[in-house]
């Protein structure tokens, strides 16, 4: 589709007309003989001296005209419309936050050959199949054990933060638990994300017994942010001390930000959790249209300066074909 990009530029058409009829014709000064009789010289040979200026020349008129109109389309820039080019942008950001403290470290999952894993080993192989699904959306991975630290930025890299995910161990975080020091740092990454929709998946085997800022205060902070959080907990309500999950904190967790809580007793369960997951945080993508567009303001413009060189071309040439036609004749 063609159109031009400025198209108001050419209610300048008109100009040379309004010029042409109202400013006075230029006239150049130049030295001269005079000669007084000079009208009765042009009596007895019968010519009249011609009028000064381009008014009575139709020709260059029209070469004038014909070349403003070619350099004010130029100007209006004309342009092709190209079909337009889609793509597909996340409108969804997930943060995993995953805890590493010595808890993780209990062997009560089993994998898919039956062999007794810890959790953390659980936890990964059922993070890798929901990072697979997740293929339009922004992934971030933050550990926390006595702190909370960014193992990942949100990215579309998804086989990097595999690595990353990999690359985690039992204890690098410290051997407590910092739920809320891991909220406040998912929420400083998430700050940072453009998107409307964000989401925060925490996942913790232990009781918050080490952050700087309490889990339900996180929380709020959460929910005036629009970040909504869904807890897992994987580890056991009786225990004691660091091992003892706080069911109830958790649940509180993802009430109070719009989230669900998720209880997984073994690495089924973790398993039919991701699966629940991945429903309440469906693939959702915005298309973006891209219609490139091809200038070709080049083509009047060329053409304008194709036609005053050959005008002036022909100015030149013209009194030498003169010459050479009357030697002919003579």
């Amino acid at each position: 589709m063609w159109q031009l990009d400025y198209p108001w530029l050419l209610l300048l058409l008109a100009l040379p007309w309004f010029g042409y009829r109202y400013l006075p014709a230029y006239r150049e000064a130049r030295s001269a003989v005079r000669v007084p009789f000079f009208a009765a010289m042009s009596r007895a040979v019968g010519q009249a001296p011609s009028a000064p200026g381009s008014r009575n020349n139709r020709w260059q008129l029209l070469l004038n005209l014909l070349v403003w109109t070619l350099l004010l389309i130029a100007v209006a820039r004309p342009v092709y419309v190209e079909k337009p080019i889609e793509r597909q942008q996340p409108v969804r950001d997930l943060m995993l936050a995953i805890d590493l403290s010595q808890s993780m470290e209990t062997t009560d999952f089993t994998d898919a050959n039956g062999q007794k894993i810890n959790r953390l080993a659980a936890v990964k192989e059922v993070l890798h199949g929901f990072i697979d699904k997740r293929k339009e959306d922004r992934l971030g991975l933050i550990v926390f054990g006595s702190g909370a630290y960014a193992q990942a930025p949100l990215t579309l890299d998804h086989a990097s933060l595999a690595l990353l995910l990999d690359d985690t161990g039992i204890g690098m975080a410290g051997p407590n638990t910092a739920i809320g020091d891991a909220i406040g740092l998912s929420l400083k990454l998430l700050d940072q994300a453009h998107e409307q929709q964000k989401v925060l998946i925490l996942l913790t085997d232990g009781n918050d017994t080490s952050s700087a800022i309490t889990p339900d205060h996180a929380a709020r902070m959460a929910a005036a942010k629009g970040v909504v959080i869904h807890t897992i907990g994987i580890g056991d309500p009786s225990a004691d001390g660091e091992a003892k999950v706080n069911l109830p904190g958790l649940q509180q967790i993802a009430a109070a930000t719009g989230g669900q809580f998720f209880r997984a007793e073994d690495r089924s369960a973790l398993d039919q959790v991701y699966s629940t997951l991945d429903k309440l945080t469906p693939h959702q993508v915005k298309t973006l249209s891209h219609q490139p567009k091809r200038d070709f303001f080049w083509l009047p413009l060329g053409a304008a300066l194709g036609l005053l060189t050959l005008y002036h071309l022909g100015a030149l040439l013209r009194p030498r074909l003169s010459i050479a036609r009357q030697r002919q004749e003579a």
